[in-house]
């Protein structure tokens, strides 16, 4: 049995890390889940997920609640007040049960004599909410995104920024890919039904079911034996450009966590499929999808500029070039992204993607196709970023993405849609 945890502690120390320290929620978030029952890791999650999606109303609102922020060691109390108005704004978790367990964070966190003032705060808020929640629809923060974000967003897309950042803010859809080799989408969603859930198909990818409930990989039909696997619409949509066949040797890079590899073997099970990522705790994950869905394909560590260290000299007939990137078209599955990105790092990425590019191209057979995919909606890494390699790149050739003059796809996130993503499908002279 573990030891009761405060959730709402550990929830503000998951925020702190990020904010504070710049750490990934995703490397934060399961060691404090081991804390805790498994009956409530969901909701840490859901509390930290949350608090970092709302910040901005969150500090606005602490700003007005409060004469003076708090500092130092009391640092953690500030988020903690945080995990306690988001459960009162945006979860169904009763008032009553929400201020007490906020309060006895303070206890958790050896801020004992600070209860008092944490009470005060969050039912004074409970007193003035609707007056608050007015005067911060007209404020500069309404949109949770950093200043710098909504304005590249903004340019980016002059008559749908809005409801960029409005999808950005909402959670997101649960997706899946159906094994082809195992059953036919259609047979699946019937055993999906079967077992009392619902889930509806994508008119544009072929194996995608998106669930009209969220739920536990445990209750899918099939899971641990392969049958689905957990992957963005989006995502998936990468095969529709790649087109994999059997017998054929394909490269993809910055594969982990190892979706599109599986994926790839799922369409063309008898390609040669060689993974490469640069992370090597990050590959762990794609040996587990492989495991999983009984699939083999080589696996290397690598550094995508030096493609000589890890490749042997191969060329390979098709490449799918996950690039590194902003991430900011999957903001509402990480609402973190907000808060660790820099408006000076879009250069530095858009500099790395062109650096992967023109290193792997040259392992591309002629004739053969490349795709350049990021989860990202911001020009400079997509249509920027394939224009330039066009018009330096003499053999290169844009195939059914877009137009020279406005090259490849690009999908923005939306409520019953895939995340923000891009795709330009080259092909070799």
């Amino acid at each position: 049995m573990k030891k009761h945890q405060n959730l709402r502690s550990l929830a503000a120390q998951a925020v702190e890390q990020v904010v504070e320290q710049g750490q990934s929620l995703s490397n934060v978030l399961p060691p404090l889940q081991q804390k805790v029952a498994d009956k409530d890791r969901a909701l840490l999650q859901e509390l930290s997920f949350g608090v970092l999606r709302t910040l901005p109303q969150l500090d606005w609102l602490i700003t007005q609640l409060m004469s003076r922020p708090m500092t130092g060691k009391q640092r953690t109390v500030h988020y903690l007040i945080m995990v306690g108005l988001y459960q009162l704004l945006h979860t169904r978790i009763p008032a009553h049960a929400a201020l007490a367990e906020t309060v006895e964070g303070a206890v958790a966190i050896k801020r004992p004599q600070l209860k008092g003032l944490i009470n005060g705060v969050l039912r004074q808020f409970q007193r003035q909410q609707e007056a608050l929640l007015a005067e911060f629809a007209t404020s500069d923060s309404r949109f949770l995104h950093p200043d710098w974000l909504v304005k590249r967003i903004r340019k980016a897309y002059p008559q749908q920024w809005q409801a960029v950042l409005e999808a950005n803010n909402q959670r997101p859809p649960m997706w899946l890919r159906v094994n082809r080799t195992h059953h036919t989408r259609d047979a699946w969603l019937t055993l999906l039904e079967t077992s009392g859930l619902k889930g509806y198909t994508h008119p544009r990818y072929p194996d995608a079911v998106r669930l009209e409930t969220p739920t536990s990989v445990q209750a899918l039909p099939g899971f641990d034996a392969g049958w689905v696997t957990v992957q963005d619409a989006s995502a998936q949509g990468c095969m529709r450009f790649l087109m994999p066949e059997n017998g054929e040797t394909i490269l993809d890079l910055c594969a982990a966590p190892g979706g599109k590899t599986t994926h790839i073997l799922e369409v063309a099970p008898e390609a040669n499929v060689l993974a490469v990522d640069i992370d090597e705790q990050r590959l762990s994950r794609v040996y587990d999808n492989l495991k999983r869905l009984g699939m083999k394909a080589e696996v290397k560590q690598g550094d995508g500029r030096y493609p000589s260290q890890w490749c042997d000299g191969r060329q390979f007939d098709r490449i799918l070039l996950d690039a590194p990137c902003s991430a900011t078209g999957v903001i509402r599955r990480h609402s973190d992204i907000k808060w660790l990105r820099r408006d000076r790092d879009i250069a530095e990425l858009a500099l790395l993607q062109a650096q992967i590019l023109d290193a792997v191209w040259p392992h591309l057979k002629p004739g053969g196709t490349l795709v350049y995919a990021t989860c990202s909606i911001l020009p400079e890494e997509n249509a920027e970023q394939i224009a330039a390699f066009l018009k330096r790149t003499g053999d290169a050739v844009l195939s059914e993405t877009g137009t020279p003059e406005q090259p490849g796809l690009q999908n923005l996130p939306a409520a019953d849609e895939g995340d923000g993503f891009f795709y330009a499908k080259l092909i070799k002279r």
